[in-house]
């Protein structure tokens, strides 16, 4: 695709789920991608290497977790198991004012992550910080700079429900919000999580169900309200809510 196509593909998509973008911030989406696509030629980032389907099935898709948060100035966001930053860059280039931390347990994409920090978040200024950290959710969520120290944390791609709810639930403050981007077939997975997620201090707040624009997939986001404190015994040892769900 040409650039000026790739920008008009971004920015109508964006118009069409209500999401405000400044042109710069689109550029900074697109510097994004293409970084994901160079690099994914040494390392596996992503399966989707098409430019129209990355912009739709990757940018879109995070930029879709907007329409139900209200993220502002000094927010402190968490995005667990980002992979190749999704959806926290996008939330950062949208938003360049959050204060994005990214957690990922393989040690090559932090790599990755830190060049994005360089060459995309870097160059756009603003006063929102931006940091990768090496880690399994399970092991940082018991750190106290981690634990219950975020206004909103976020997941895509990573686990069911059950599980993920406890991979991102005591990162939380009381008050904050998770927010799950999950697929079409949600509703045996939403049931069974919902006594996980109580367990863990959350509450299901809204259930919202969207097709990405430009034909794009059925997504479903579940947005979670803190609502009590994490009991300590949760996040459980690595590979124990993969194991066994709560």
């Amino acid at each position: 695709m040409e650039a000026a196509e790739s920008r008009e593909l971004l920015m109508r998509g964006l118009a069409a789920l209500g999401v405000d973008a400044a042109p710069a911030a689109a550029e900074a989406v697109l510097r994004h991608l293409d970084l994901v696509r160079t690099w994914n030629e040494r390392m596996n980032l992503t399966a989707i290497t098409d430019e129209r389907e990355m912009i739709v099935k990757h940018a879109l898709d995070s930029a879709a977790g907007l329409t139900v948060l209200q993220l502002g100035p000094g927010q402190r966001v968490l995005d667990v198991g980002t992979g190749a930053g999704f959806p926290g860059v996008v939330w950062k280039c949208l938003v360049p004012e959050i204060d994005l931390v990214l957690l990922e347990s393989l040690q090559k994409r932090c790599r990755f992550l830190e060049e994005v920090g360089e060459s995309v978040v870097r160059p756009m200024g603003g006063p929102g910080s931006y940091q990768v950290v090496w880690g399994r959710a399970e092991d940082q969520g018991r750190v106290a700079a981690h634990r219950e120290r975020y206004d909103v944390v976020t997941a895509r791609a990573v686990a069911e429900l059950r599980v993920l709810a406890e991979y991102c639930l005591p990162f939380v403050r009381v008050g904050g919000a998770f927010l799950a981007l999950k697929g079409p077939a949600l509703g045996a997975e939403l049931s069974a999580a919902r006594g996980a997620i109580a367990k863990l201090g959350g509450e299901v707040a809204e259930v919202r169900e969207l097709a990405l624009p430009e034909g794009g997939l059925q997504r479903s986001l579940v947005l979670v309200r803190k609502v009590a404190p994490t009991p300590k015994l949760y996040p459980r040892k690595a590979g124990v809510p993969a194991k066994s769900p709560l």
